[in-house]
């Protein structure tokens, strides 16, 4: 890889941080673009050939991620939740979405609850991997 376009991939990684920090904020491609120290329209480009979607399309599905989450884990109404992940209007938030998703945001909040781990799950999964207490590594046992 060329040292210009490793150059180049730093930048757009660099305003791609940018929009999944700032997902709730009003974004325009040419305050994210300023990021990466391009022109917006060359910006779009370069961030469509990189990721496979444009910049407008990456900040939607990053803010349905988003919401998704709220959806499942919080109490929060649709209407509030769209405000919290930065969609202005509710008719806008619904229609991307579904598009993104396949279901209203209402119809997935029904279907998916929050997720809830058993306690012997997480204790299983804190547990440290290898231990000092002589304790059989993990694995088949052996005899010699």
């Amino acid at each position: 890889m060329s040292r210009e376009v490793e150059k180049l991939n730093r930048r757009l990684l660099r305003a791609r941080d940018a929009i999944d920090r700032a997902y709730a904020e009003p974004l325009d491609v040419r305050a994210v673009a300023a990021v990466a120290h391009m022109s917006p329209a060359h910006f779009s480009r370069c961030f469509r050939a990189a990721f496979g979607e444009t910049p407008h399309r990456y900040l939607q599905r990053r803010r349905i991620e988003r919401s998704m989450f709220r959806l499942r884990e919080t109490g929060r109404s649709v209407t509030e939740v769209c405000a919290d992940v930065g969609f202005a209007s509710l008719g806008t938030f619904s229609r991307t979405f579904r598009a993104i998703v396949g279901q209203t945001p209402s119809e997935y909040r029904r279907g998916h609850g929050p997720v809830v781990v058993p306690g012997c799950v997480q204790m299983a999964n804190v547990r440290p991997r290898s231990s000092s207490f002589g304790e059989a590594p993990d694995g088949p046992a052996r005899l010699a």
